[in-house]
């Protein structure tokens, strides 16, 4: 291990990184290259035979990683016991948290350890790492994973070529616009609900209204999310951060729609759903031209649910209006008393998600409501986290 942790930090040709790379086998088997993110960096990753792997931002070793299972370059995999006294190929993540004395976090669905100088991350075919031959490989990183990406996601085939240069190496940021775009009408790519859209994203920059714009797009593939940032005064960043870290970043509230708008961009704002209230576990009520949407949460059975939403009538209207939110909580309780999934129930035919009318996706509309306040409501208790640590520690 001590080589591992000696050749962080480094330059390849730097006295402790060719003595890691002597240990792993001398030279590599195979080398990728390429340019990530904007500004660039040059990522290469060297994989030998051995099944050892380093990675390097910019000739700077910023990950190595030991691939205990069979990959195309190594047919064998290492013994991780060479490596890591006190741990084997079947090590689970109580093995190392017994090896390894020192506080451990959460990343992205797996749990690291903090070591004095590097991070050290045990991968596992499955989460949780409870059994014996679920260990794949372990990572030792500079960066703190839950800050940044797993470096294996740098290959991810899906959204590793986003970025659109020009024939000079320039960034491209029609093209890049252009290409996150078709990913996400070819369904690899999901836009952040609460991030400025990309339809938006240039409108809103040539406004000058923000410092910062920022559209974000998930890869359904690998899960790390792709920020593309405009700025007032300086040149477009683009970054892959984890989903935590993606939620965390600064966003600037967006302007009314009319102050930067065109005319059809005003005209489909107002004309969408928009979110208005809910109970958590029960209903959500949206609004679209005065009219008031029930989604109301109902059992089927112990083991399934389903929604149901209704336009509200008059009465139930009046009843809102004169009762508040708490008219909607029984008027959701009695959907779920009525079944609503049974004809017999009085909102069966009403349920405009099996019965709607005009052909209307009704539940498109809601669920992009629902996910747009759901989204700003993380943003908002992100930033009340952040606000409560940096308190926490001035004090």
């Amino acid at each position: 291990m001590p080589l591992i942790l000696d050749a962080l930090c480094l330059a390849r040709d730097d006295a402790p990184v060719r003595r890691l790379i002597d240990a792993l086998g001398t030279e590599p088997v195979e080398t990728t290259e390429r340019r990530i993110g904007e500004p660039a960096v040059l990522s290469q990753h060297l994989l030998f035979g051995s099944g050892g792997e380093i990675v390097l931002h910019d000739d700077a070793v910023v990950a190595v990683i030991l691939h205990l299972a069979p990959t195309p370059s190594a047919p064998r995999g290492l013994d991780a016991a060479e490596w890591l006294p006190g741990v084997d190929n079947d090590a689970t993540f109580a093995d190392f948290k017994a090896t390894f004395d020192v506080p451990w976090r959460f990343a992205d669905g797996d749990r690291y350890f903090v070591l004095e100088a590097a991070y050290l991350r045990p991968e596992f075919v499955k989460h949780g790492g409870r059994r014996a031959g679920d260990l794949q490989r372990v990572a030792f990183t500079v960066d703190d994973p839950k800050e940044t990406c797993r470096p294996a996601d740098e290959d991810c085939p899906v959204c590793r070529e986003l970025i659109v240069r020009t024939g000079d190496g320039s960034f491209d940021l029609d093209g890049t616009v252009y290409a996150l775009v078709a990913g996400v009408e070819a369904g690899v790519l999901k836009e952040s609900s609460g991030a400025v859209s990309l339809a938006d994203l240039r409108l809103l920059h040539a406004s000058a209204l923000m410092e910062r714009v920022e559209s974000q797009v998930t890869c359904t593939a690998c899960g790390r999310v792709a920020c593309l940032t405009l700025y007032r005064d300086a040149p477009p960043t683009f970054g892959y951060h984890p989903l935590d870290a993606a939620m965390r970043r600064p966003l600037e509230a967006i302007p009314p729609v009319e102050e930067w708008g065109d005319a059809d961009r005003i005209a489909e704002v107002r004309d969408a759903m928009r979110y208005v209230d809910h109970e958590p576990g029960l209903w959500f009520l949206v609004e679209q031209h005065g009219d008031l949407y029930l989604d109301s949460r109902y059992t089927i059975s112990s083991m399934a649910d389903d929604s149901c939403l209704i336009r509200l009538d008059e009465a139930e209207r009046q009843e809102y209006h004169e009762a508040g939110r708490d008219s909607l909580t029984e008027l959701a309780r009695r959907i779920d008393r009525s079944g609503p999934h049974r004809e017999a129930s009085p909102f069966h035919r009403r349920n405009l998600l099996r019965h709607p009318d005009g052909g209307k996706d009704y539940s498109a509309e809601v669920r992009a409501a629902i996910a747009g306040h759901t989204w700003l409501a993380r943003q908002k208790q992100a930033a009340a986290q952040q606000a409560q640590s940096a308190s926490a520690k001035d004090s």
